[in-house]
């Protein structure tokens, strides 16, 4: 059972875990300043968002292979085009089958459905609503028939899915109330989860468009429209939090989360450079945070792509970091 779980749990994707789990984090952390804090459901909430991601994440996995079966990356590479290969490996491989995954992704959403009960029991029905909405948005992402990943609304869904709707559901069932301060802080940490998937989306242009997938940088089609949209969604984030900080919903230590703007700044310049001459590489700088298995990467050609997406995670992963340091010292 124990090799099952891990089996599931690697295919899952848990690399991209990061991009829930510090917001939620986060969220607890905020909420441990109220009078009303439980750390117990605080903590299940938590588990709750990482058991609905890996769902997530499988679901999204069952749904594109069956409709594409993953292996057009493989022909597109052998065309010439740059694609990544390799997406849902243990599918083509015949190590499980559709079958086995919507059931391992039928399993962890009702692990996440069983933790949300426990909440709900103790905060009542706000949980109800915010789990509802997560659920419905998490399995239309890529599920029939609304299909949002392929109508140009999957990085904002992302977006909203792991920012705000997270952070407020886990805050709501850490302390049973909203701040002025979560949703000032939700919203940037919403932006620079988009940003991930957006920068996914990028940087998949291609592929993406050559199986008729309607990502938000196909329904772009211009670099120069993609690369608009990628500056609004990497800097307004700042503009959020300084504002937040003159109104003073924000204290004047939440400045410190500034401190990541050269991150963003230096993933600008990648994805920049990527639209006008996407063989130039880029070596991997200590400065840029941890990215784990770089030498496989490397030895397997997706560096080009990796360094950018762990960019992108990083920089969601510094600002989520200071923000619960902050909160220790009582911004």
């Amino acid at each position: 059972m124990l090799h099952i779980l891990r089996f599931w749990y690697h295919n899952a994707r848990p690399r991209a875990l990061p991009q829930s789990l510090l917001p939620a984090l986060l969220a607890a952390c905020l909420a441990a300043r109220t009078d009303g804090f439980s750390g117990g459901l605080a903590f299940l909430a938590v588990l709750g968002v990482v058991c609905g991601h890996l769902a997530a994440n499988l679901f999204d996995d069952y749904f594109d292979y069956r409709e594409h079966r993953t292996d057009y990356r493989d022909h597109l590479k052998h065309e010439g085009f740059r694609a990544r290969v390799g997406k849902c490996l243990y599918l083509a491989s015949g190590q499980a089958t559709l079958a086995q995954l919507l059931l391992a992704a039928r399993i962890f959403t009702g692990s996440a459905l069983f933790l949300g009960c426990i909440i709900l029991y103790f905060r009542g029905w706000m949980i109800f609503w915010i789990a509802g909405a997560t659920a419905l948005l998490s399995l239309f992402y890529s599920g029939p028939p609304v299909r949002l990943s392929y109508r140009g609304l999957g990085e904002i869904t992302i977006g909203l899915l792991f920012g705000p709707m997270n952070m407020l559901g886990v805050y709501y069932a850490a302390c049973g109330e909203i701040s002025a301060t979560l949703i000032l802080i939700s919203i940037p940490v919403g932006l620079l989860v988009m940003n991930i998937v957006y920068v996914h989306s990028i940087l998949d242009f291609i592929p993406d468009k050559k199986i008729g997938k309607r990502t938000l940088a196909v329904l772009l089609n211009r670099h120069a429209s993609m690369l608009a949209v990628l500056f609004l969604v990497l800097f307004s984030p700042y503009a959020i939090i300084g504002f937040g900080i003159w109104h003073g919903d924000l204290s004047r230590l939440h400045a410190l989360l500034l401190l990541t703007l050269p991150l963003a700044a230096a993933l600008f310049h990648m994805m920049l450079a990527y639209t006008r001459r996407p063989e130039l590489k880029f070596s991997r700088k200590p400065w840029m945070g941890p990215m784990s298995e770089w030498r496989h990467i490397e030895s397997i050609g997706i560096d080009w792509f990796m360094i950018r997406w762990f960019l992108a995670r990083n920089l969601l992963a510094s600002l989520c970091l200071i923000g619960m340091l902050l909160t220790f010292v009582g911004a």
